[in-house]
């Protein structure tokens, strides 16, 4: 019996390695994905290359149960795709510690319990911009634009792309900072 390892952030800015130390010692190999748990089982190539990877009696290993998927419904989706497969999965922490090779109580639980916290951590995080608002104080990220960029944004007169590349910022960015002085002007 071989451990196959997975690692899920939803973002490419958000750090693997929390991930990957508790992984990479006693997984065989540890496949990395950089995509929503929204996603389907078949809609997430790496968890897809792990399950073509694994073998009779080998273990999905993931470092807590959230990360098989975002919420309870598409945590559990997953699972019961897993299982269905046959293919086990291996949870080091949390109250879902453990190896399953189908669903149970504590693990639907543990994907409750992360469900909550992460609804928990969003709720905090409004009402403290909120309050900062209140105070005149702005949350969130700093702009990524300052004067300098947005001059440069509004001097070219080339593709969205070709402007992004240049500038070195997103498409994004340069949507929005081309939209929003389009609106000021009118």
């Amino acid at each position: 019996m071989a451990l196959i390892g997975l690692v899920r952030v939803s973002t490419d800015k958000q750090n693997t390695q929390r991930q990957h130390d508790a992984l990479d010692p006693i997984c065989w190999k540890v496949f990395e994905e950089k995509s929503s748990g929204k996603l389907i089982t078949d809609d997430r190539p790496a968890l897809l290359n792990a399950l073509a990877y694994i073998r009779d009696g080998d273990l999905l290993t993931v470092q807590e149960v959230d990360r098989l998927g975002r919420n309870l419904l598409e945590g559990l989706i997953v699972l019961n795709d897993l299982f269905q497969r046959g293919v086990g999965v291996k949870v080091l922490e949390g109250i879902a510690a453990g190896e399953h090779t189908e669903r149970s109580l504590i693990l639907d639980l543990a994907l409750a319990l992360a469900e909550d916290r992460r609804r928990d951590i969003t709720r905090k995080t409004k009402n403290g911009l909120e309050a900062a608002r209140k105070r005149g104080r702005v949350g969130g990220r700093r702009p990524v634009v300052d004067d300098d960029k947005r001059a440069a944004i509004l001097a070219r007169r080339e593709s969205i792309r070709t402007i992004a590349t240049g500038v070195k910022v997103s498409i994004g960015v340069v949507h929005k900072t081309l939209t929003d002085a389009k609106a000021m002007d009118t």
